[in-house]
């Protein structure tokens, strides 16, 4: 799920939940800033006022009564669940996991929904049509209604 923080607090909200037990991720990047008096590097949030948490429905009101937490956030009405691959995604976007570690590398078959790795469509998920003799895929891209034949490496199973 996806959490609103107040400004500034990404860091300390993260670090008191994560302490309390639950899964936190609360992406983070380095970058040297600049003072009248001196340079300093300082680790910034990369989504300003947000985190993200693994949290069971009936433990969601725990989690609020974090000085710094706001709100869980909601898209129609319901809170905001963010998929694990995408957030692995955004993690081997933020280089904080090697571009071949793979915690999707279940066995895909015929009918089996997967997210595209690489190419023009990376990040698109995909519908599984065929599974070719040479290991290649036959994909069918629902929200373009395109088929797209795609290597079984370039793909993560959902």
């Amino acid at each position: 799920m996806a959490l609103y923080t107040k400004p500034r607090n990404e860091k300390k909200v993260a670090d008191r939940l994560e302490k309390a037990g639950y899964e936190v991720y609360c992406p983070t990047y380095t970058t040297l800033r600049q003072w009248s008096d001196r340079k300093k590097k300082v680790t910034i949030p990369a989504i300003p006022s947000y985190c993200f948490i693994k949290v069971e429905e009936n433990k969601r009101w725990n989690v609020l009564q974090d000085p710094g937490a706001v709100r869980f956030v909601y898209w129609q009405g319901k809170p905001a669940i963010i998929q694990e691959i995408h957030l692995h995604a955004f993690k081997r976007f933020m280089g904080e996991v090697e571009e071949e570690d793979q915690i999707f590398n279940a066995e895909i078959s015929e009918g089996d929904r997967v997210l595209l790795r690489k190419g023009g469509f990376m990040g698109v998920e995909a519908d599984v049509l065929n599974i070719k003799s040479n290991g290649n895929l036959e994909l069918l891209l629902p929200d373009l209604g395109v088929k797209v034949i795609c290597q079984k490496k370039n793909v993560d199973k959902i």
